[in-house]
């Protein structure tokens, strides 16, 4: 290197070494201090006390453990999709010239701005099996149909029934698709006109421009969301802990791995067991990014490929 490189290269390196020093303090300090510490014995008020795999050994044997795995997939299979067909579909709905266009885009929007903890005491209330607005709104059909066909069916018990617990967490992660609309939005503002006027001439209709020029064209952009939506519906966590008042449910139905790394770190104060979990949450989620990643590389297309 010249002397003119090597002051260059100086000059850079002290440009960037405060995001080097973050990078190094926030991100592979704490990874690498979990990794320890999910080896050893270690209650925050003591030395920690290294003890090889043995977390690891009674994480394999821990049913509570595997119960918020199950219901933290559960939530992922579901919430994840859901989320993704719904903000696609507002978006591409909010992407045709109607009047209120704005109004409507402000109003999907302003959820994603209200705090996690508004949001669960919100949907808390609409959720309630007595005086809940969802099943204020269920009653008169299912009395008509009670009616019709002499059966009894209520309305479900949303938060106090292990079989409906979950489905209604899903429906309050639908709250905030917001964000992902705007995402979308933006991604929609650059599909080319012309393609959607050249496929209009060869005869094609709403849903063949869709499926054949919209969805490539923002190929990237739904890419983008999936990875958000699957490392935010594996870190789920405030709104059932709110909601349930420390976050477990009717038989651990809302019970999820972030839920249970936060109980073991914090009220059981067995942070080389937390730690031992969330390394294992860290590669789940990583290893799903990178499935997906690779499942989806055909399909996401760049411009200029």
């Amino acid at each position: 290197m010249t002397r003119r490189e090597k002051e260059n290269l100086r000059t850079g390196l002290l440009f960037i070494s405060p995001w080097i020093a973050g990078f190094l303090l926030l991100s592979v300090y704490p990874l690498v201090a979990t990794l320890y510490y999910s080896l050893s014995d270690y209650s925050v008020l003591s030395p920690a006390v290294f003890v090889g795999l043995e977390n690891y050994r009674n994480l394999a044997t821990d049913p509570i453990f595997w119960k918020s795995v199950y219901n933290t997939f559960f939530f992922a299979a579901f919430a994840l999709p859901l989320g993704l067909l719904v903000s696609l579909t507002l978006a591409i709905l909010l992407n045709f010239d109607l009047p209120g266009r704005g109004i409507f885009r402000t109003v999907f929007f302003l959820p994603t701005l209200m705090p996690m903890v508004c949001l669960a005491v919100l949907w808390q209330w609409m959720l309630n099996g007595d005086l809940g607005l969802i099943n204020n709104a269920l009653r008169p059909p299912l009395d008509a149909v009670n009616a019709l066909f002499g059966t009894n069916l209520t309305p479900p018990n949303w938060l106090q029934e292990p079989v409906y617990a979950k489905w209604g967490i899903i429906f309050t992660a639908l709250w905030g698709v917001g964000q992902a609309v705007v995402i979308y939005l933006a991604g929609l503002q650059d599909v080319p006109r012309h393609l959607y006027e050249s496929a209009e001439i060869d005869g094609a209709n709403f849903w063949k421009k869709t499926w054949h020029i919209t969805l490539p064209m923002i190929s990237p952009v739904i890419y983008f969301n999936l990875i958000m939506g699957l490392i935010g519906s594996f870190q789920v966590f405030a709104v059932p802990y709110v909601m349930t008042e420390g976050g477990d449910g009717p038989e651990r139905s809302l019970l999820f791995m972030a839920t249970y790394l936060y109980q073991n770190a914090f009220d059981y104060w067995s942070m080389g067991y937390a730690c031992a979990i969330g390394l294992v949450l860290f590669l789940v989620i990583l290893g799903l990014t990178l499935l997906a990643t690779g499942l989806s590389a055909r399909h996401v297309h760049y411009e200029g490929n």
